[in-house]
């Protein structure tokens, strides 16, 4: 007999092992007949090595796992390839902090070889958490195979793709800007800075005219906006949220359809402080609706003046150094006064002389966005250096055809565009990251600053000696590749390449990627790009799923400073994974999932409930029968059982297949709670409990085997979702009847015959059914106390429906609760009339109800509906409410207005019935 309940905590560990040592989790051998079709593969976003699971990787696995236990169940050979990424600069921080709290010292003093081996001896002992957690959550990965982007093979992968795109002229060294944090002196990726707001403001400066230039400046204007005054003015004022960069302008740009300034397009200013002499040009990017129209450009040190200043051929001057500090390398004219002080000191410096000598005009004071590094936390400059990069253009256009033409595709579709949007305005991508741990570039310098790429110091020697008769001192790079490199070449490089290898033939292409909106740019475009290069024009995956963002069930971003994280192995702990898995399966059809506790507290239920299910088959003897037949089964009610279960495999295999996993777990949850358990169940306990007589007799034995199959059949459907709760219960109720062949992870899924859908058996209980659900609704409308039993009247009943009644007397009277079942030729006085299969019924109600209590009753719940109705109409009519409220508290309000909406119909239906007693 089965424990009164799952215990997770207990069994979660030892069902896993048996997991891992059945060799499950690797692909099942080939088979002669296998095809394309028969190889299912997914490789795993890698999570970061220093990297806990988070309730993002939550979702993401459980989706992966899904697909992968799903197919394996279908038969096919499955690899669900995992690995982690070397994460170079959270990881070099990590080790850099663990060093100082150690009393060690620093990074620069160890060395690079030192401190190379520091990290590694780190990964030994702390790079495995995330894998463990992941096993944890029930991930059925083969770990025989598991990867890491920095293991010998990606490291050869690597070095092979960089030589190559090198020498198709694809990867070049270029000086451009970047996002250069100081702090790690290091270019860093987009994804990798975090635009915070802060208080600061808008500094007026007056830059004055050179060679005596003046012009009119409008200062007054009519009601139709045109000026009607005028000022004569030897300046143009620009503002600035940055006054420590105009040391390095180079330009000021005004729009070339702005009035106001176009006699000064090609004329000069003279920057202040430096003296320098700078153009005035006319661009688009100029907005003549903000501030005075005019921009300062500082090519060196903002991105968009970047461009202006490729667009008007304008110097690019540095004025600080890494650390952040002015410095006068590239511009002489900068006073000595200013070399070497911080950029924040320098702000205050600049705005402190601006208005001594009377150039500063006006400090406008505002909230403004500035980037962070995600992980230092210090501002980020956007800054000029040599970098390596990859020309991205080129690289993207196989990329882009591939996802037009349909090879591959995104779910749900709507994804595609941020893909194109991205790729059709992609920039050259910076691949070099000024660190020690991560890919070390392949490229070696000569004494006169030639520069050698190649996959080793051997080869790029041997080219060395095409410039220098003799063997020179070469010096390799010291920067590494961006971590996003190597995690680009990720579906192919895990499987072996450069070798042909057995993994590659037949596991690539990929069948299915898993992954979040916010990488679709820096990781899937770039799998595409480079999977496509040297994988001959092939897709690295057929089908691209997008899983929501998980937030707190305000619809708020989940982060430690809102204490509103929900941590996944605190879930795990208290109540098991497989709550926690259902919850994510069901909630990821929309792009922000609300998640709460007690969300995942009530799926626990779901399990529970299926637990009960089992141990109340168990206590009535359900158990599997030699050889049973569901096809041959002759009551109504396993007639009917079957078909639903038919219904239900096909939706959930459906749901599955298509990667809509809410769909998969709502039918799940419909059969297993609301037909199994609420009605089958029900319907089969006066069989379980009836007579002994030979056609009872053999009525029970039929059901008992019918619920028996029914259960192993579900279990089946539901094992990709809840593995653990699942698994335990295929080996428990697997003790008595036919000894099983395995573990449950080892079942073909069960595909049923359409056959098996009974007509008639599905009219026969569903009348049954819609029957009792309309009682049980009215007695609720009505606030029909539990005890009392009204009597049940058919009003003139068809045949058919006569013959019902006389067949399921006993389940009305048991079900509905009520106190005897008549067929009369009109509904009795005091009785509430409903339709329920065509025919009229009427429920007794006289003198079980205080009417004029009840009258009240609705009538207050109605005026409390009605107030709020109008409070959500009084909000939702508001424009500005509309318009400046996040999207989900609008969606909140309209979900809260329908709800109100319904509650309140559904009041007044009863009140009407209660009018007509």
């Amino acid at each position: 007999m089965l424990e009164k309940t799952f215990e997770p905590k207990a069994a979660e560990p030892r069902i896993y092992a048996q997991w891992e040592d059945s060799g499950l989790f690797a692909p099942r051998a080939a088979k002669p007949s296998d095809g394309a079709a028969d190889a299912y593969s997914i490789v795993i976003p890698p999570p970061n090595v220093t990297g806990s699971l988070h309730i993002g990787h939550a979702l993401n696995n459980t989706l992966q796992d899904i697909l992968a236990r799903y197919h394996r169940m279908k038969g096919k050979a499955v690899l669900w390839l995992p690995g982690t990424d070397h994460a170079g600069i959270a990881t070099q921080m990590v080790v850099e902090r663990k060093l100082a709290a150690e009393g060690n010292i620093g990074r620069r003093d160890l060395g690079r070889d030192a401190f190379i081996e520091k990290v590694w001896e780190w990964k030994a002992e702390s790079g495995g958490t995330i894998v463990r957690q992941l096993r944890r959550l029930g991930s059925s990965c083969d770990w025989s195979r598991e990867r890491f982007t920095l293991d010998e093979g990606l490291n050869a992968a690597v070095r092979k793709v960089f030589v190559q795109l090198h020498k198709d002229g694809l990867i070049y060294r270029d000086k451009r800007l970047v996002n250069w944090d100081p702090h790690f002196q290091t270019a860093i990726s987009d994804l990798e800075v975090e635009q915070k707001e802060v208080d600061g403001a808008y500094w007026h400066f007056a830059y004055r005219l050179s060679d005596g230039v003046t012009y009119q400046h409008p200062i007054t204007f009519d009601e139709d906006g045109k000026a009607t005054e005028f000022e004569t003015r030897d300046f143009i004022v620009v503002a600035t949220t940055r006054p420590e960069t105009m040391l390095g302008d180079t330009g000021v740009a005004v729009h070339p359809e702005d009035e106001r300034y176009k006699g000064l397009v090609g004329k000069f200013v003279t920057l202040p402080i430096t003296g320098r002499r700078i153009p005035i040009v006319a661009d688009d990017y100029a907005d003549p609706t903000k501030g005075s129209g005019a921009v300062k450009i500082t090519p060196a040190h903002d991105f968009n003046d970047f461009g202006v200043g490729k667009r008007a051929g304008l110097e690019a001057l540095n004025v600080m150094d890494a650390f952040g500090r002015i410095t006068a390398a590239d511009t002489p004219d900068v006073p000595a006064e200013y070399e070497g002080m911080d950029r924040f000191a320098a702000r205050k410096a600049i705005v402190a002389r601006a208005e001594e000598e009377g150039w500063l005009r006006e400090i406008e004071k505002t909230k403004h966005m500035v980037p962070h590094g995600d992980r230092s936390g210090v501002v980020i400059e956007p800054w000029m250096t040599d970098q390596w990069y990859v020309d991205a253009k080129v690289m993207a256009q196989p990329a882009l055809k591939a996802v037009e033409d349909g090879a591959t595709v995104f779910e749900p579709k709507s994804y595609e565009k941020i893909y194109f949007e991205w790729l059709r305005n992609i920039e050259p991508w910076c691949i070099s990251r000024q660190l020690w741990w991560g890919h070390r570039i392949p490229a070696w310098y000569g004494p006169n600053g030639e520069i050698y790429v190649a996959e080793t110091e051997e080869d790029a020697r041997e080219q060395a000696l095409s410039d220098y008769d003799s063997e020179v001192v070469l010096t390799q790079d010291e920067d590494v590749l961006d971590t996003w490199f190597s995690s680009a070449l990720w579906p192919f490089s895990t499987m072996g390449w450069p070798e042909k290898t057995e993994d590659l033939e037949r596991f690539y292409p990929t069948s299915d990627l898993v992954t979040a909106a916010d990488i679709i740019f820096f990781w899937v475009a770039r799998m595409m790009m480079m999977g496509m290069h040297f994988m001959d024009g092939e897709v690295p995956f057929k089908r691209v799923i997008i899983n929501g963002l998980v937030r707190d069930e305000k619809g708020q971003k989940m982060s430690k400073s809102k204490g509103n994280v929900i941590d996944p192995l605190n879930i795990i702990d208290e109540l098991g994974a497989d709550p926690l898995r259902f919850t994510m399966a069901i909630l990821s059809g929309t792009r922000d999932i609300k998640l709460s506790k007690q969300r995942i507290e009530g799926y626990r239920n779901f399990g529970t409930k299926l637990w009960n299910a089992a141990r109340f088959s168990q206590m009535n003897e359900a158990r599997r029968v030699e050889g049973f037949d569901p096809a041959t089964v002759q009551q109504t009610i396993n007639r009917w059982i079957r078909g639903e279960l038919t219904k239900a495999e096909r939706q959930v295999s459906d749901a599955i297949e298509g990667g809509r996993f809410d769909d998969a777990a709502g039918a799940l949850y419909r059969f297993i709670w609301n037909v199994f358990c609420d009605w089958y169940l029900e319907l089969a306990k006066p069989v379980f409990n009836g007579p002994e007589t030979e056609d009872d007799e053999a009525a029970k034995a039929e059901t008992r085997a019918m619920t028996a199959w029914t259960i192993d059949q579900t279990l089946k459907l539901l094992h990709p979702v809840m593995p653990y709760i699942t698994e335990e219960l295929w080996a428990e109720l697997g003790r008595e009847g036919p000894a099983r062949d395995g573990l449950l992870m080892g079942e073909t899924w069960p595909v049923l015959p359409d056959a098996f859908v009974d007509a008639s058996a599905e009219a026969e209980i569903g009348w049954l059914v819609d029957l009792i659900g309309e009682i049980r609704a009215l007695r609720a409308e009505m606030n029909v106390p539990p005890s009392a039993k009204p009597p049940l009247a058919f009003v003139a009943p068809d045949a058919a429906t006569a013959e019902r009644i006389t067949r399921h007397r006993d389940l009305i009277l048991t079900l509905g609760r009520v106190s005897e079942l008549a067929v009369a030729e009109a509904a009795p006085a005091g009785a509430v009339t409903f339709v329920s299969g065509g025919a009229t019924v009427a429920l007794s109600l006289a003198g079980i109800i205080d009417l004029a209590a009840e009258r009240a009753r609705l009538e207050k719940e109605i005026a409390a509906f009605d107030a709020d109705i109008g409070h959500v109409n009084k909000k939702l009519g508001n424009p500005n409410f509309v318009s400046r409220a996040a999207p989900e508290v609008v969606d909140e309000q309209r979900a809260k207005l329908a709800e109100a909406e319904e509650g309140k119909a559904r009041l007044q239906a009863a009140l009407k019935r209660l009018e007509s007693l």
